[in-house]
């Protein structure tokens, strides 16, 4: 099903346009609640299949067709985040949310898509860093849905209570639990500019395979993940401890030699890295920094997570 009006439809479905006009909506909620694009590009196509699988009747008696969409399309990503902890179990190492690249870089992938679909990106903001993605991940599915609806989209609890199924105080307390868990886990962040001085010095200590240089600029407790999906690889567990991260990534710049190039690039809204292997993207790099030190590093290597980026 294409989710795409054709010339002229607006005119035999006036409705069309206004239900089209959710897409973007629909992505950002739905890319926040599951942490993939290609989930949330899924549940917004199943999203809009509902809609068309209706009568024409039975659209015209929901009174607002864009909550009825946020709702169905909510409810979704809820079921999608009980199954994806099962999933988890099996998957090779430690999964981590799909990076984004800046909007103007992001397209959906398709091979049928020709440029960039304004509807089709993801606003990039302090909900979708990296940082902020992982916390969303460690909550419950009540939670994050409660959280997300309310602190991010605004929904009122008594809205967010029809989706989660829960009344609005439980969902009320859902939320006041998230947000405890996101100011536990967010670090202080300076001014973006101060941030992509520290990756790009780390980026240029990383080239030299400067291992005092990279302790300087890492946070004694650091921790760097790395997510392969077991299709590309990689360290399946978590480097704990700036040394220990500084030695590990300088012997991975040794055996990269001259084949691996590092670019500056933005990552969900904040200066990363990306490593360019042969022509292709092979790793992306998004970094937590607190007191001008990396206290995170995430580097994706799943190639099925790295397809909305490409050489501009």
């Amino acid at each position: 099903m294409t989710t795409r009006a054709e010339p002229g439809d607006e005119q035999s479905d006036p409705g069309l346009s206004a239900i089209m006009s959710e897409r973007r909506q629909l992505i950002n909620l739905a890319y926040r609640l599951l942490g993939s694009l290609a989930d949330a590009e899924d549940v917004v196509q199943e999203t809009y299949a509902r809609w068309y699988a209706m009568s024409t009747q039975e659209q015209q008696a929901i009174e607002s067709p864009g909550a009825w969409l946020v709702t169905v399309a909510s409810r979704i990503c809820l079921n999608l985040l009980g199954s994806a902890r099962a999933r988890r179990e099996t998957y090779v190492g430690d999964w981590i949310p799909e990076p984004l690249p800046e909007p103007t870089e992001w397209i959906t992938g398709r091979s049928d898509v020709g440029g960039i679909d304004p509807a089709d990106r993801v606003t990039l903001d302090e909900s979708v860093t990296m940082a902020f993605l992982v916390v969303l991940d460690s909550m419950t599915p009540a939670e994050r849905v409660a959280f997300v609806l309310h602190d991010v989209f605004r929904y009122p609890f008594g809205e967010v209570a029809e989706i989660v199924g829960r009344t609005p105080a439980a969902c009320r307390q859902l939320a006041s639990s998230a947000r405890r868990r996101v100011r536990t886990a967010q670090a202080p962040t300076g001014p973006s500019a101060g941030q992509a001085s520290i990756v790009r010095q780390f980026k240029t200590a990383w080239e030299a395979k400067d291992i005092d240089a990279l302790i300087s600029l890492l946070d004694p407790h650091a921790t760097a993940t790395a997510d392969g999906g077991g299709l590309a690889v990689t360290h399946l567990h978590p480097i704990v401890g700036g040394e220990q991260i500084a030695r590990a990534y300088a012997e991975i710049a040794r055996v990269a030699g001259d084949r691996t190039t590092f670019l500056e690039c933005m990552v969900n809204g904040l200066p990363g890295l990306l490593a360019q292997q042969d022509g292709t993207i092979a790793t992306v790099f998004a970094f937590e920094i607190a007191h001008d030190r990396i206290r995170h590093i995430w580097a994706v290597r799943n190639p099925e997570k790295l397809r909305p980026w490409r050489i501009s």
